[in-house]
Order: C-alpha cells, then structure tokens, then sequence
C-alpha cells in the first residue's frame, strides 16, 4: 500500500468534467472516469461508482456547475431545474445530495437577469466552497471522533465512511485515520457490509493503505467478537439524520447497535451537519431506498449463488433508533442526549 491521499472527486482540469474514482472497480483497479452530461452523472451515482452521502453531494454540485455551462441563455434555467431534478432522483436517501443541488438550484435563481456567464462563474465557486466546507467538516469529526477512543482500542465500521465516501479524512473512518497519521494504536474490525461489500473491498482498501491495523469479518461475526470483549466501539457514517437523532446508514447497521447495546459496547455516529434533515421529526419519516435484489443474488459472484428467480428484497438503508446512539459526532462536536433538545439547539 502507498499510503497516498486518494483525490475521490474534482474538476477536469478545464473545468468541463466530473473527474471520479469509479469505485466499483476497488480493490483490484484504481481507476479514474470523467463525467460531462448528465445521463452519465446519473448512472454514476445510481450504479454506486460514486457513493456517500457528502461525496454524492459534492459531485452532483460539481456536476450541476458543468452542466450549466453548456446552457444557452434562452433555457438555462429550465434546464437547470430539469437537470437538478434528474440528478435529485437518483437516489432518495442520502440528503446531502438534494441539499447540494438544491443549494446550487437557489444561487442560480437568485441571480436571475445577471449575465450568463457570472451566474455560471458562482456556481462554479459555489461547488468548491461545497468541497472545501466538507474537508474541513470532515477534520473536524475526525478530532472529535478521536477524542471518544483511548491508544490500544479496536473499534467495528460497518459499510464505508471515509475518503471515499466524503472528503479528505471521512467520517467514520475520520478517526482511525487521524490516528494512524499521529501514530496512536487504534485498529479495527471491518464488517464486509453485504450486499455490496462496501467494507471489504473499500474500507479494508482504505485502512490498509493508511497503515491501520485492520480484519475483515462477516457482518454476522460482529456478536461473538462483541461477547468476546474484541471491539471497544462501533464508528459508523450516517446517510440521514432526522432531528430526533434516528440514523439512515447502510443496511446492517442497526443490527450492529442493537448488538452493541447487548454487550454494553458505545455506537459513535459521525456525520456532518449537511447530513441532518432537521424538517425530518424520526427516522420514521426517511425513505428507504429499495434496489435491484440482483444485487443479492449474483453481484460480486462468478456465478449466481441463489436459485434463479427465487423474490428478492433489497432495502439499501435501515434506521438505528436513536436510543441505541451513545453519542453523535459532527464538526461541532459531540452531542450527547437528549438528541431531540440537543441537534434543535446545534442545527435548529
């Protein structure tokens, strides 16, 4: 492992793309793909190349700025709308990614009967001042994170919450990485996170290549290690928070914390602000994300390992209830509960 800083996302170097990690193709190939329209955007974030809550908002603010550069002066604001639209649909649970297109859709509007050329200029600001807010919220979470955990701690992640899936340092990767790069003695057990794998072929990727001390196990070993008293802390990203502290994160996490619960072991969300839905009241309210049950059958398989045609669900999110959630980590800090009294005070 090199130990570089993987760039996830940026512009082409003259600003008419997208420039990703296409991270279906992780482990085995590093490989970046560059996107200028907007079925391409779209694939991109539906088919997982990119994915994450913040860094599927930090693409689509990049995506809507190159966009907006091929608009004529006659349609660019219907084209805007119907692009950002297009782009919002792809996927319903992670809000960042209405948040960011929404945040670019408004600046744009606000700037109507400005020239062209200088709305477009501001939201090409607009999406690096996205970027750069998420890198600094990120290092934020990942000191606050790390002041939760003491040397010699062994913490459980499930499904993949750092660079790759933010900015920079990530989420709930944030701290194991912040300690590595400070020599501090934190490893980690790796849930693969099926039916993706995001754990195995991301988080493990990630963590070795930061030198962390890290094992790969089966969502479903993550109990015994717990009763064997192996894990100290379960980190985990989130997708949506609602205002009363409930988690969208990927499916399986809630498992983790009910489990955790059971042999007394903290659950850390870590997340940032742009990632709480505040007009959300419970977790109750945050759709789920269904996807193609395939997914379960064959992906990642040289061969089906289920019988053809046999039903399939595949809900890609479940929601930890927020009595399971020792404490919520964002760039302001810990928050500890009440989570309803507390997120109103930070983000109302």
């Amino acid at each position: 492992m090199s130990g570089q800083k993987i760039k996830n996302i940026a512009l082409s170097s003259d600003g008419s793309a997208v420039r990703i990690v296409d991270q279906t193709l992780l482990p085995g190939q590093l490989r970046y793909i560059e996107l200028r329209d907007r079925e391409g955007m779209y694939e991109a974030i539906k088919a997982l190349r990119v994915r994450g809550a913040p860094a599927i908002g930090i693409f689509a603010a990049y995506g809507v700025y190159v966009l907006a550069r091929s608009y004529g002066q006659a349609d660019f604001f219907a084209r805007l709308d119907a692009d950002c639209d297009w782009l919002i649909s792809c996927r319903p649970t992670a809000v960042n990614l209405a948040r960011q297109v929404n945040r670019m859709r408004e600046l744009a509007h606000a700037m109507e009967g400005a020239a062209i050329p200088a709305i477009v200029d501001a939201l090409g600001r607009e999406a690096r001042a996205i970027h750069d807010e998420d890198v600094a919220m990120c290092r934020a979470i990942s000191e606050a994170g790390l002041s939760l955990l003491r040397p010699g701690d062994t913490v459980l992640t499930h499904c993949n919450a750092g660079p790759l899936a933010t900015s920079e340092y990530g989420t709930g990767l944030g701290p194991l990485l912040l300690a590595a790069e400070r020599g501090v003695d934190i490893r980690a057990y790796v849930d693969e996170t099926r039916p993706l794998l995001q754990g195995a072929r991301l988080t493990a990727w990630e963590l070795m290549n930061a030198g962390v001390d890290c094992t790969l196990i089966c969502d479903n070993m993550a109990a015994l290690a717990m009763r064997e008293g192996r894990i100290q802390a379960v980190l985990a990203g989130c997708d949506r928070m609602a205002a009363n502290g409930d988690a969208a994160n990927k499916i399986g996490t809630s498992g983790a914390a009910i489990i955790a619960a059971h042999y007394g072991v903290p659950v850390y969300i870590l997340l940032p602000s742009s990632t709480i839905d505040m007009a959300c009241p419970t977790g109750a309210d945050i759709p789920i994300e269904e996807r193609d049950g395939e997914e379960i059958r064959s992906l990642w398989y040289a061969q089906p390992m289920a019988p053809a045609g046999v039903k399939c669900w595949d809900p890609a999110f479940d929601v930890t209830d927020h009595s399971l959630i020792t404490a919520i980590v964002t760039e302001k800090g810990v928050i500890y509960p009440p989570y309803d009294v507390n997120l109103q005070k930070l983000f109302g």
